[in-house]
């Protein structure tokens, strides 16, 4: 199936006025009349537009009242200090809060619990607590804000004396407690607590999903999702995630063709799900189906964004940059999310200077656009410049993570410095606190396997951690082929095997090594193997792939890799076939 590329249709730009989700405010009364103001009118413009997330013209009407001459009523005081904590704005909240007395709200229920609520999220639990403590009248709203402070700060015994202490509770009260224990990795005490719970919402059900999920039982998460009795579209996302995040694509998809009345969130996790998962292809088919009239899907940053990744993958420029005419066509701003996008598109093109163009536009460059820099840059044979822009984001205070860590590994790879290799990957945990996962590994056994090491990247094999994905084992083999290794050789593929049995590469790889000894007899008796389980295609990709979409050699050598590993298959089975 092509990929269509047809002109954009215009779409009107997005204004307040014509925004989807969003509420005319009422408008404030004018601050120089007083015949028809009343506060009623102030509180209802203030809380719309706390409604709508607009906090600071929630406060800046609220501002605009006191100073007209009407006195706020206890609505509108809380709503006001909820926007201080959402803004946030301590030296606002400070002021209403010394405000109260005079304005006789000082013993008000929802003022005080407005006031726990920002104490909590701006000074933290305890400055939270001293307020809760001093008053005289609380209800349950009041007793959940408390229970969400010690929760939000991980003082879960604390939590769970609050919440045992409750006169009253509430399911917001039982969805804190559940959501406190799920954060915190305790899912035994999450499950229990859900089926203790007397009533049950639809967040109960996907905070206990969202466990399942972040434990990777799939399985578990997938049990529950289907003894809901009403599903919400959060549930529905929430599974085609976990799928995703596993690896279960056709799973993901089976569950997004489920849905009925799929909104724009569901449509992106599912073109999350393919592009994230290696299938970009996959992911543009959803990206152009979702732009057609029929389902009547507005396109976000979101969905730009997962298509941009796609593009990177398949290095298909020309269509990324359709879409980024396209973005700008309809009026979408090019954010700093969506610059990360073609940053990442123009380095896996080939284009670094461009990618450097948009660089140095962002407003705030964080960690994701350093880490898609460092790696284009890395890629690309410019070592120095992600070694430059790693010594720039260290001293620019931005902290580094498992991402900036594999672009910065891959430039050392690339560059052959491997002793430089050695320090980053040793500095990681000591110096930085990013706990070196699979995909590091990988890179410092193609690394140390370029130049010879083997016995050393088959003891960092070893000594992992973690169970080694194909991808490791597979750069030991390749690296085994170019410097005929053969007992190492033996146990790679061996081990490749075991993981993927049906790929005959790793067979044409080992019999390579065999070959290269003059071991013929063996070398044989693969071939033998080969032709008797069918294994006729070799998926070449998949050898010494290093978790990313580029290959741990450079396009020359892999090519002569493949090459000379597809000459000795064909004389192989041209002889076991006779």
């Amino acid at each position: 199936m092509s990929l269509q590329r047809v002109t954009p249709t215009k779409r009107p730009i997005q204004t307040l006025s014509n925004a989807p989700n969003r509420h005319h405010l009422p408008f404030p009364p004018n601050p120089t009349t007083t015949a028809n103001d009343t506060t009623h009118q102030w509180t209802s413009s203030i809380r719309s537009a706390s409604d709508q997330g607009r906090f600071k013209l929630a406060l800046s009407l609220y501002l605009r009242m006191t100073r007209s001459g009407h006195r706020p009523d206890n609505f509108s005081i809380s709503t006001a200090l909820k926007a201080c904590s959402r803004i946030p704005s301590p030296a606002s909240a400070s002021a209403i809060h010394a405000q109260l007395h005079r304005l006789g709200h000082a013993s008000d229920v929802y003022v005080q619990t407005a006031l726990v609520d920002f104490y909590s999220r701006s000074s933290g639990a305890d400055s939270a607590r001293r307020v809760f403590d001093a008053m005289r009248h609380k209800n349950v709203v009041s007793w959940n804000s408390i229970l969400s402070a010690y929760a939000r700060s991980g003082r879960l015994a604390e939590a769970r004396r609050v919440f045992d202490e409750m006169p009253r509770r509430d399911v917001v009260s039982w969805n804190s407690m559940l959501s406190s224990y799920v954060k915190a990795g305790d899912l035994d005490r999450a499950v229990r607590l859900f089926w203790e719970m007397p009533v049950r919402d639809s967040a109960s059900w996907n905070s206990v999903i969202c466990g399942y999920i972040d434990s990777g039982d799939v399985t578990g998460a997938r049990d529950l999702f289907e003894r809901m009795p009403e599903r919400s579209g959060v549930s529905w996302i929430a599974m085609i995630s976990g799928y995703s995040r596993c690896g279960d694509v056709e799973s993901a998809r089976s569950l997004f063709d489920r849905m009925v009345g799929r909104d724009r969130r569901a449509w992106n996790a599912m073109i999350a799900c393919y592009a994230q998962n290696g299938r970009p292809r996959e992911a543009l088919r959803l990206f152009n189906l979702m732009r057609k009239p029929d389902f009547n899907v507005e396109l976000d940053e979101m969905t730009f964004a997962c298509a941009l990744s796609a593009c990177a993958q398949l290095g298909d420029l020309r269509f990324g940059l359709w879409i980024e005419e396209y973005i700008r066509f309809i009026g979408v701003e090019l954010d700093d999310h969506l610059k990360t996008g073609l940053i990442d598109l123009h380095v896996k093109c080939g284009s670094v200077d461009k990618a450097f163009g948009l660089f140095h536009s962002f407003r705030c460059r964080d960690v994701v656009a350093y880490s898609a820099m460092i790696l284009g840059c890395g890629i690309n044979g410019r070592a120095s410049d992600s070694i430059r822009l790693f010594e720039e984001m260290v001293k620019a205070k931005v902290r580094p993570n498992e991402a900036t860590f594999v672009g910065l590994l891959t430039a050392y790879n690339h560059a052959g410095l491997v002793e430089e290799g050695r320090r980053c990957f040793n500095s990681m945990e000591a110096k930085h606190g990013v706990v070196p996962r699979t995909d590091h590994y990988s890179i410092m056994v193609e690394m140390l396997g370029r130049v010879g090491c083997l016995d050393e990247a088959y003891g960092l094999i070893k000594g992992m951690p973690m169970m080694p994905h194909v991808g490791v084992w597979g750069a030991l083999l390749l690296a085994c082929r170019l410097h005929s290794n053969v007992e190492l050789g033996e146990i790679a593929a061996r081990r490749c095997l075991e993981l993927e049995p049906d790929s005959g590469g790793y067979y044409v790889l080992l019999a390579s090594i065999y070959s290269s000894c003059g071991r013929w007899e063996e070398a044989k008796w693969l071939r033998r193997e080969m032709a008797e389980k069918g294994l006729d295609k070799v998926d070449y990709c998949r050898v010494g792939a290093t978790g990313g979409n580029d290959p741990p050699y450079s396009i020359s050598e892999l090519k002569v890799q493949i090459e000379a590993a597809q000459d000795e298959k064909h004389s192989w089975t041209k002889e076991a076939t006779g």
